[in-house]
C-alpha cells in the first residue's frame, strides 16, 4: 500500500510533537506522526528532572547558561548551536505553556526552579518530579485535538527511502542523497506501507537499550540514528554516551532502570558508600554536584575498589515532608520497595541514560540528507559535545523542533512526490525458533556493550566489541534477507548497528574527552 503525506514524522516524543504542532500551522498539508508503540511510551516521559532555560534575570543569564554549556561540554560543543539553544529556550518555554504543560511556580506566581549538577544557577523548570511526563500529557493533548495531525500508533519505521530504492547505487560520498519517505510495518495487516512525503522528520529518541542497564524505555533501540546511517547520511560523536550516575539499584527492574533524578542532588542530597563515608571529595571540589561524568566515573571507581553494586543517595538530614513534597514520585517509588528515603540512603548505580552523538544536523536540524530532518536525542547539533548539561535534552528538542519547522515549511514546496518508489517485497516467513534465536542475540548485544563499551573503556576491550558485533551483524543481515520483517528484527538490526557506531567512533577518538574515558588515553590530546 502507498500513502502519502506532506509530512512524515518518524517518533512521538517532545522533538516530533513539537515540531507536528509547529507544522500544522503553516497549513502546507497532510501531518502523519508515526510512533512505534503508543504516543505515551517515550523517552520525553521518563525525563524526571526538569528543562533548563533561562528565566529569572535577576541573577541568571544567557552567558552563563552557555558557559555551563560548554564547560559541561569538555569545550567540544558546537557554539553556534549553544547560543542557538539557550537564546531560544525562553521562547520554547512559552510554546510548551501555550500547549498547555504546567511547570511548577512558588506562592508569588514566579517559576519554581531547580539547580542540578553543571550549572552555575537556579534554572531548572520542572513539575514536581515527573517533568517529562507532564510535557509528554501536554502535548499529545494539543497534538490529539489538532486535526492536521494523523497520529499513526504502533507502526515501525523500517528504513527511509532514498535513491538507492530505485535501483542507484548511493556511497557516504554521495552529496546529493535525497529522502522520499519511508517503508513503515503495520502491526494489523503484519504488511510493509510505502509512506512517501515531501518531508520526513526523524525524532526517534536515544540509544540506551543497547546496553544492559538504561533508564531508556525498551523502545530506545536508536532506530532513526541507524536507518539514517545505513542510508549513508552523517552520524556523530556516537562515543558519548551518558550514563547516569544514579539510577536506582533495584536488580529486579534493570530495562528500564528507574531514574533518581539529579534534581535530587541539586537538592542536597550527598552521595555516600554504604557505610556511610562521603567520597566525592577525592574526585571534584563540586563534591555531589559536578557533571554526570564525573560523578558516573567516581561511582564506578568506589564500586570496583569496594567490591560494591551500588553507592548511595542520602537526603535523611533534609527535611521529610519537604523531600516528600518535592519528590513525591521517587518517594513512591523507593517506598515500593521498602526504602524510606525520608529515613534511608538511596542505593544507587551508574547506567546508560542519553545519546550525546546521533544524525549530524546544521542549525535548521537538516541532515546531511536532503528533505530529511532530526530533531532530539536522536539527532547530533553539537550542543552537547562530550557531555550533556543537565536538563538541556528536552530544551534542544522545542527549540530545534521550531528551526526544522520554519526551515521546511520554507522549502516544502520545492519538494514533489516522487512516484517512482517501488512497493516493498515482503517474501518471507518468520519461526519460532528464529525468535528465540532475534531475543537471545539481542541480549548478546546488551552484554557486550555492557562489558566493553561502558564507562571506562580501553581499546582491547573495544576490538573485542567490534568483533563480537561484526558476527552478531553477519548472522542478522543474513536472517534479515530471507525473512519477513517484524518489529523486533528491525529493533535488533538497529541495535547492532548503534553498537557498532558507539564502539568504532570510540575507537576512532585517541583521547579521554566528556563522557568517553579510556585507560589507554587518560588525557585530553591537546594535553600531550
Amino acid at each position: 500500500m502507498i500513502k502519502k503525506y506532506d509530512f512524515l514524522i518518524i517518533g512521538g516524543g517532545v522533538a516530533g510533537m513539537s515540531y507536528a504542532l509547529k507544522v500544522s500551522k503553516s497549513g502546507k498539508g497532510r501531518i502523519a506522526l508515526v510512533c512505534k508503540t503508543t504516543l505515551d511510551e517515550a523517552n520525553t516521559a521518563k525525563a524526571q528532572g526538569g528543562i533548563a532555560s533561562v528565566t529569572d534575570l535577576m541573577v541568571d543569564n544567557f552567558e552563563k547558561h552557555i558557559q555551563d554549556t560548554i564547560i559541561a561540554g569538555d569545550y567540544i560543543s558546537d557554539p553556534e548551536a549553544v547560543e542557538q539553544v539557550v537564546k531560544g529556550g525562553p521562547a520554547g518555554i512559552r510554546d510548551l505553556l501555550s500547549w498547555g504543560v504546567n511547570f511548577d511556580k512558588k506562592d508569588n506566581g514566579e517559576f519554581d526552579l531547580h539547580r542540578e549538577g553543571g550549572h552555575s544557577e537556579f534554572r531548572i523548570l520542572h513539575h514536581a518530579d515527573d517533568t517529562g511526563f507532564e510535557i509528554q500529557r501536554g502535548l499529545m493533548e494539543a497534538v490529539r485535538k489538532d486535526p492536521n495531525i494523523e497520529v499513526l500508533e504502533n507502526h515501525f519505521a523500517v528504513e527511509i527511502i532514498t535513491q538507492h530504492h530505485l535501483g542507484i547505487r548511493v556511497t557516504r560520498r554521495n552529496t546529493d542523497i535525497e529522502c522520499f519517505g519511508a517503508y513503515i510495518l503495520n502491526p494489523e495487516t503484519a504488511k510493509i506501507d510505502t509512506y512517501l512525503s515531501r518531508v520526513t522528520l526523524i525524532a526517534t529518541g536515544g540509544t540506551g537499550a543497547v546496553y544492559a542497564t538504561t533508564t531508556n524505555p525498551n523502545i530506545a533501540t536508536g532506530d532513526g540514528i541507524a536507518m539514517v546511517y545505513r542510508a549513508k547520511g552523517k552520524v556523530r560523536d556516537m562515543e558519548f554516551v551518558q550514563f547516569h550516575p544514579t539510577a536506582l539499584y533495584n536488580p529486579a527492574e534493570r530495562h528500564p532502570a528507574y531514574l533518581i533524578t539529579e534534581a535530587m542532588r541539586g537538592y542536597g542530597g550527598i552521595l555516600r558508600l554504604p557505610d556511610g563515608k562521603e567520597f566525592m571529595q577525592k574526585y571534584d571540589d563540586r563534591l555531589s554536584l559536578a557533571p554526570r561524568d564525573i560523578v558516573a566515573r567516581a561511582i564506578d571507581n568506589e564500586m570496583k575498589i569496594h567490591g560494591l553494586e551500588h553507592v548511595c543517595l542520602d537526603v535523611t538530614h533534609k527535611d521529610p515532608e519537604e523531600t516528600k513534597h518535592h519528590f513525591p514520585n521517587i518517594y513512591a517509588k523507593c517506598l515500593s520497595i521498602g526504602i524510606d528515603i525520608t529515613k534511608q540512603y538511596i542505593p544507587v548505580a551508574p547506567c546508560a541514560h542519553y545519546m550525546c552523538g546521533g544524525i549530524k544536523v546544521d542549525l535548521n536540524a537538516q541532515s546531511s540528507i536532503r528533505r530529511l530532518y532530526a530533531v532530539g536525542e536522536c539527532s547530533c547539533t553539537g550542543l552537547h559535545g562530550g557531555n550533556r548539561l543537565a536538563s538541556n535534552s528536552l530544551i534542544e528538542a522545542v527549540v530545534y523542533a521550531d528551526a526544522a519547522a520554519r526551515h521546511s515549511v520554507a522549502e516544502i514546496d520545492n519538494y514533489t512526490f516522487n512516484e517512482k518508489i517501488p512497493e516493498w517485497n515482503d517474501n518471507g516467513t518468520m519461526s519460532n525458533e528464529e525468535k528465540v534465536l532475534i531475543a537471545q542475540d539481542a541480549r548478546e548485544v546488551n552484554q557486550i556493550m555492557s562489558t566493553y563499551v561502558g564507562i571506562v573503556r580501553s581499546d582491547l576491550r573495544l576490538h573485542r566489541a567490534w568483533e563480537r558485533l561484526d558476527l552478531l551483524y553477519e548472522e542478522t543481515e543474513h536472517l534479515f534477507k530471507r525473512v519477513k520483517p517484524t518489529k523486533d528484527i528491525c529493533e535488533l538490526r538497529n541495535m547492532i548497528n548503534v553498537g557498532y557506531l558507539i564502539t568504532r567512533q570510540a575507537l576512532e577518538r585517541k583521547e579521554s574527552r566528556g563522557l568517553h574515558y579510556t585507560i589507554d588515553y587518560p588525557k585530553h590530546a591537546l594535553d600531550k
